[in-house]
């Protein structure tokens, strides 16, 4: 499990429990931008009295995608064979992740979807789950992924999956992260299964979503069809 952090502290230390609850397989791995509210200390601590605890501290903030890269990156050093990406703040569901370990069974890629099923989001506000669905209308449009939520961070990749993208070569840094690793994924030719969970928004801390980040994604998506008629990708 791959958590990247900031500031998490009201989650992070009632959510590694309940992660390594789940299967005693799951190992954690938390990296975190040197949060100034104690989240690294917490994690040391959970770590010191569990052996499936790891934490990797980053001397500053530099973006989602740059937490993951470093992240799965620590993870397959650790000599990790799958790879989960989740977020700290309790809107990924827990309680899915033996459905993902059953399902990467027989697939490269599991992704946790919001809206393969209709919409199953909680307590977002409607300017938000707009955003967020249209969203990912317009980039399944623009890059033809056959999948229908491109854009959220709850997924399991096999190891092999994550080699042949080449995390070397991934541009996006905020949540178009996500919409360039599906498509990287899927241009590989890589078996890609969305299962449905449900979203639900965090109770504690601050969401890190802000507009820069969806103008990123924008531009992302036109960037990755470009390069697709280019025949670069």
């Amino acid at each position: 499990m791959v958590i990247p952090t900031l500031n998490e502290s009201g989650n992070i230390g009632r959510l590694i429990p309940e992660v390594l609850a789940r299967d005693p397989r799951l190992s954690v791995l938390v990296v975190d931008d040197s949060s100034p509210d104690g989240t690294g200390a917490i994690v040391t601590a959970l770590a010191e009295r569990e052996p499936r605890v790891h934490l990797l501290t980053r001397p500053r903030p530099e973006g989602l995608g740059r937490a993951y890269v470093d992240g799965f990156r620590r993870a397959l050093e650790l000599g990790a064979e799958l790879v989960i990406q989740m977020d700290a703040d309790f809107s990924h569901p827990s309680a899915v992740l033996p459905t993902f370990l059953a399902e990467i069974e027989t697939c490269d890629v599991v992704v946790g979807s919001r809206y393969v099923n209709g919409i199953t989001v909680v307590n977002w506000p409607i300017e938000r789950l707009l955003l967020s669905y249209f969203g990912n209308w317009y980039a399944r449009v623009i890059t033809r992924l056959p999948l229908w939520d491109v854009t959220g961070g709850f997924k399991c990749w096999r190891r092999e999956a994550l080699e042949r993208i080449g995390l070397a070569n991934l541009v996006a840094n905020g949540y178009a992260f996500q919409v360039e690793m599906n498509y990287r994924a899927w241009r590989l030719g890589l078996r890609l299964r969305e299962i449905p969970i449900l979203f639900t928004d965090r109770t504690a801390g601050d969401s890190k979503m802000h507009k820069g980040l969806a103008f990123e994604a924008l531009w992302i998506v036109l960037w990755l069809r470009l390069e697709k008629l280019r025949g670069r990708l």
